[in-house]
Formats: C-alpha cells, structure tokens, sequence
C-alpha cells in the first residue's frame, strides 16, 4: 500500500502543480495581473512536468489516469478558487474517473 499512496500524493502534487500553473496564466492572461503572476504559473507547470516522471508506472499509463485526476482537481480548484460548485453530473462524472484511475493505475496486472 505504501506504493499506492505514494503514488497517489505524487497524482495529489501533479494536479496542484498543473492547475494552480493555469489558474495562475489564466489570471494574468484574462484578468490582467501582473506578469509575475504569469511567472509563478509558468515555474509551477515546468513542476508539474516534472512529477509525473516520478510515477513507477508507464508514460501511456501515466498520463492516461492523471487525465481523469485533472478532470477532479479542476472541478475542485473552480469550486475553491471560483465557487463554482459541482452540480450532481459533476460528481458522478468525476467518480466515474475516479474509478478509471484505479482500474488504470492499481488493477493488479500478471
């Protein structure tokens, strides 16, 4: 199980690198803030390219589950960031990739 939730806190600290990096170019770029902010987004998705490379599992694979792990830290980052809360098809659908993550990710493979 250590591998498990080592591997989910590197998906946890991928999404916050990864989101926050666009929220951040998102508020310069559309709101008007300081290039500085640009910046900081632009250091925090250089991270978050990084982190996966951490993950023991393959690229494809990888990249595959941390898609449906953007799809749940998006929801969550407008909900904390924006309060755009999510609606029920919001949560079923971020459940359903929930569920895609672990089949992709955890199934035990021979």
């Amino acid at each position: 199980m250590p591998g498990v939730t080592r591997s989910i806190g590197l998906f946890v600290l991928a999404a916050i690198a990864e989101i926050g990096g666009g929220y951040l170019m998102w508020r310069w770029l559309r709101d008007g803030r300081s290039v500085f902010i640009g910046l900081a987004g632009a250091a925090l998705l250089v991270i978050y390219g990084i982190i996966p490379t951490l993950q023991p599992s393959t690229f494809g694979r990888t990249y595959a589950a941390y898609g449906g792990i953007f799809v749940v830290g998006s929801l969550l980052w407008g909900w904390w960031a924006d309060g755009n809360r999510p609606d029920a098809p919001d949560a079923f659908g971020a459940l359903l990739c929930l569920i895609g993550i672990a089949v992709i990710m955890y199934w035990p493979r021979t």
